[in-house]
């Protein structure tokens, strides 16, 4: 049997050369880059190059960046790190209600120490509308996170218009971008972005790796404490070898960002055709134009997700029902929920996320596998 992997926006494969950068970091060069001698700064020079690499990635200056243990720590750190700066401006946050955990389960540790915060609703397509996020703005408000595009669905959200209202407000704009980075162009010197979270497990990278981008008008307290690392923003001695793979990952996905654009719509198409020429009954959830290539959430009505997933992962087809950190968890997707689709799209929601790896072969039979089960489980 083949098996066929399509859930790389829950993780993909660490690449090859990201490997071979890596080696040496675990055996040859092993200093502490805070240590002064020679085996030190030998680190500290790769570390200070991976810096500069991943900066370069989003047209940032090195010292602009935080390394942390990932995207959740990224969020976490955005979050909390504001607020704490900034309680003497005031105490009101607005996010979405589509936001990874990362953000939302942040949020309702920072209600319980007493700050406000505002959950935008999204329309049934995945996006904030605009008028909702400027009804929503106080004098109280010190910090608004949306992401960049959602890791269920694959919607984008309007980041410029948003930006563009929180500069005139003088309030701090955080967005995940950790889907978005290596798939969509980021350039800090015109995105109207303060703080931005990536990570490398999403790029081909290795886990436990991500970084935060500070504008550099951004006031933020560090969470951990301990050192003097990272500008005193984020103590601990730094994982150089995920470091130096991140961004040899950044560097190869920014390289290839065009053609693996192009690649992931192509395989959404692949699969989309299938399902249109054996007339399956499907919907495609999130918005028809602005949405992230790689990302293909569909609702097949008559089949429950968890039958569907259970299904397919014995023909051999990885797939999810969406994020990966919900994974075990029956409740429905909080995302499919607050886009308020029709009962029989909620419950038979899944997604399909592609990588470098998949070709458009693979992507037509687990389309046809996918056929192949609605019609044994309905008696089509």
């Amino acid at each position: 049997m083949e098996y066929i992997y399509l859930d790389h926006a829950a993780s993909t494969p660490v690449h090859p050369d990201v490997v071979e950068a890596m080696l040496p970091y675990f055996s040859q060069a092993y200093g502490n880059p805070s240590s002064i001698h020679q085996f030190g700064r030998m680190v500290k020079t790769a570390l200070d190059r991976a810096r500069s690499t991943i900066a370069a990635s989003l047209h940032a200056e090195p010292g602009q960046l935080v390394f942390t243990s990932g995207g959740t720590e990224a969020d976490n750190m955005a979050l909390f790190g504001v607020a704490m700066a900034n309680r003497e401006k005031g105490n009101h946050i607005i996010t979405s209600s589509i936001e990874h955990h990362a953000v939302l389960h942040t949020c309702e540790q920072l209600e319980k120490l007493g700050f406000e915060i505002t959950y935008l609703p999204v329309d049934e397509q995945g996006q904030i509308r605009i008028q909702d996020l400027q009804r929503a703005m106080k004098e109280t408000t010190i910090l608004v996170s949306i992401m960049y595009g959602n890791n269920e669905v694959g919607s984008l959200q309007p980041i410029h218009e948003i930006g563009q209202i929180t500069r005139e407000a003088g309030v701090y704009f955080h967005t995940d971008a950790v889907q978005a980075f290596g798939i969509i162009p980021l350039d800090m010197r015109v995105l109207p972005v303060d703080l931005l979270s990536i990570s490398a497990h999403k790029i081909n990278g290795p886990k436990g790796i991500g970084a935060l981008y500070l504008a550099p008008n951004v006031k933020i307290s560090p969470q951990i404490f301990g050192g003097a690392q990272e500008k005193k923003r984020r103590a601990g001695t730094e994982n150089v070898p995920a470091i130096v793979g991140f961004a040899k990952a950044a560097e190869i996905a920014v390289d290839a960002m065009d053609v693996r654009r192009e690649k992931y719509l192509a395989l959404r198409e692949s699969m989309i055709s299938v399902w249109t020429r054996e007339g399956v009954p499907f919907e495609v959830n999130g918005h028809p134009t602005e949405f992230l290539p790689h990302i293909l959430n569909v609702s097949f009505p008559g089949v429950d997700t968890e039958v569907m997933l259970m299904n397919l992962d014995m023909a051999g087809v990885s797939c999810s029902s969406g994020s990966a950190c919900a994974s075990g968890s029956l409740e429905v997707s909080h995302v499919l929920k607050a886009m308020a689709l029709q009962d029989h799209c909620l419950g038979s929601a899944i997604r399909f996320s592609f990588g470098l790896d998949n070709t458009q072969e693979q992507c037509r039979l687990a389309a046809e596998k996918v056929c192949e089960i609605i019609k044994r489980l309905t008696n089509r």
